[in-house]
């Protein structure tokens, strides 16, 4: 798949330095970093979870990562490089791992985010996700965050 200039595809052991240093800056700032390029590397090695990657000419624009159960799916992180926001990068790789969900014929993914998160609550919003629950001190007691669901509408055959 790919939006403008971008192709998204699964993730290499290659990849994984720059998605866990993206996801330091990005979504654990202010927090232990716990998306270490060791545990980027078991989730691309994980049969149950996608770890997919947007690039231009071999730069990493953003990254998801799902991991997939019986029924649903869960949004472990998504994050875009700031110079590459507002291009349709983030919204390319979510339907991609939406649409991976779906061929898997499950029925709902779930995520959380950070409750200040303004930028991404209407991202989400804008892509059909509900917020469920708030998490007070979801983040390490530090921060509180909400917790998001949509519902895939399945393709019947």
């Amino acid at each position: 798949m790919a939006t403008s200039s971008c192709t998204i595809r699964l993730a290499t052991r290659e990849d994984a330095r720059a998605i866990a240093e993206l996801s330091r800056r990005e979504i654990e700032r202010g927090l232990p970093w716990r998306w270490t390029t060791p545990r980027v590397l078991r989730a691309i090695r994980d049969h149950g979870t996608n770890v997919a990657v947007a690039l231009e000419r071999d730069v990493l624009l953003g990254f998801g990562i799902m991991a997939y159960a019986d029924e649903s799916a869960h949004l472990n992180l998504l994050a875009v490089n700031p110079a590459a926001q507002r291009r349709g990068v983030g919204s390319a790789l979510l339907l991609w791992l939406e649409c991976v969900a779906r061929v898997a014929g499950l029925a709902r993914i779930e995520l959380e985010a950070r409750l200040d998160n303004d930028a991404a609550l209407a991202f989400y919003a804008r892509h059909g996700y509900r917020q469920t629950e708030t998490l007070i001190g979801y983040y390490l007691g530090v921060e509180d965050g909400v917790r998001l669901a949509k519902e895939l509408a399945l393709q019947k055959a």
